[in-house]
């Protein structure tokens, strides 16, 4: 059967996938934090990409 088209599986690109080490490895680098930062940021305001970019900034002022 054909792959249906439709049904396309993009990545949620707005969202920081916490059981992704690569991908929170990948965030950590790009923001100027560890890992253990990043992970503490999404557990206390969630995954929201955006949100998470602010927190880091005010982390690192």
């Amino acid at each position: 059967m054909a792959d249906d088209k439709s049904m396309g599986g993009s990545r949620d690109r707005d969202r920081v996938s916490a059981e992704e080490d690569s991908e929170v490895r990948h965030f950590a680098n790009k923001v100027g934090l560890t890992v253990q930062q990043i992970r503490a940021l999404i557990r206390q305001h969630g995954n929201d990409r955006k949100t998470l970019e602010h927190e880091a900034g005010k982390l690192r002022e």
